[in-house]
């Protein structure tokens, strides 16, 4: 008799509560309404048995709809997970004309994470979804400025953002014979220590000029990207999306310009970046070009238009971008030319 209660009692719980959950999941995958309303329509349909088999069944549903494009309904009508992901409800904001609900939900995601991994895993995958749908002719001219003029507005939302930063570590070798004033000023001169490394031009006045690539998207990427670099403490400016054109690029302004960093979010050919860069260096013989793709992973194509153009650099990220315009600030950017076309065919065969 004991035994058989400390099988119960014991082996039990541990099963139920411990490996269970470990060995299958935490949860059914199901929402709590879905689970009351399938378990009153199959206890409906078929009485008891419908009760018990009315969660394995709704499972099933939900695995189909996970997996099935034509049954999807079924996985956001009884799923826990939500219906849009974070880049596709602030691109539907953004349509909806309703910047406010988007800049409350990114102030609700930098509660964990910094304003950087926002853009890069939030805002520029919602501008890569207004571009899916530019090119299959669905974002007309009046959407695209509604787009562009939402990114503004959350950019400027955020502009007085501080990220949550960890107090800074005691040094070790400081020793009972330190003052606490020298202790602070250690301290003082760690937090300062990569402010110093800006030279004061590049503080003080504007190096850095973003453009646009090619439209309305491209200059919304310039926005952030601009911010980006601001907060490094270097100087930035955006100009908009028809600075390349033939009306604005001989008012183009690039007196102290040391840095140009060409955004594209928008698939750009190989010619359209030539013709870019060709305009830029005539423009900006001596400054650093920079070109930003943010729109798809490794564009070989890109990669081999730059072959031709010295002092120029190509990233595909936003880190990426902000990492090489501090070193260009510091001058430690690497200038090495572009790939070899050779490797870059290679490259393209595997």
């Amino acid at each position: 008799m004991l035994w058989t209660a400390a099988l119960f009692l014991v082996v039990e719980p541990l099963l139920g509560h411990v490996l269970e959950p470990l060995l299958y999941a935490h949860g059914t995958g199901l929402s709590p309404v879905a689970v009351i309303a399938s378990a009153t329509f199959w206890t409906w349909l078929w009485g008891p048995i419908g009760l018990i088999l009315a969660t394995p069944l709704t499972i099933c549903l939900v695995v189909l709809g996970r997996y099935v494009d034509r049954l999807k309904f079924l996985d956001v009508m009884f799923g826990d997970e939500p219906a849009l992901t974070p880049a596709e409800l602030v691109y539907q904001r953004m349509l909806a004309r309703d910047p406010v609900e988007a800049a409350e939900q990114a102030r609700n995601f930098l509660k964990q994470k910094p304003l950087l991994a926002y853009y890069d895993q939030v805002l520029v995958p919602g501008l890569r979804l207004a571009r899916a749908d530019a090119e299959r002719g669905l974002l007309d001219e009046e959407r695209t400025v509604r787009i562009r003029d939402a990114v503004a507005e959350i950019i400027d939302d955020l502009s007085t953002h501080e990220d949550k930063s960890e107090p800074p570590p005691v040094a070790e070798s400081a020793t009972d014979d330190e003052t606490p004033l020298a202790q602070i000023n250690k301290a003082e001169e760690a937090l300062n220590k990569d402010a110093t490394t800006v030279p004061e031009q590049w503080r003080t006045k504007q190096p850095v000029l973003c453009i646009p690539g090619l439209g309305l998207l491209d200059e919304a990427a310039a926005l952030m990207i601009a911010q980006l670099i601001d907060r490094e403490g270097i100087g930035a400016r955006v100009e908009q999306a028809d600075a390349l054109s033939i009306s604005r690029i001989f008012s183009l302004d690039t007196k102290d310009v040391a840095l140009v960093c060409l955004c594209y979010v928008e698939d750009a050919t190989s010619a359209q970046i030539r013709y870019a860069m060709r305009r830029l260096r005539r423009k900006a013989p001596d400054a650093y070009i920079l070109v930003t793709m943010l729109g798809a992973a490794a564009n070989i194509e890109a990669r081999e238009a730059l072959q031709g153009f010295p002092n120029t650099g190509f990233v595909e990220s936003l880190d990426e971008t902000v990492a090489q315009v501090r070193a260009a600030a510091s001058g430690q950017q690497d200038r090495a030319p572009p790939p070899d076309s050779n490797a870059l065919t290679r490259a393209a065969s595997l």
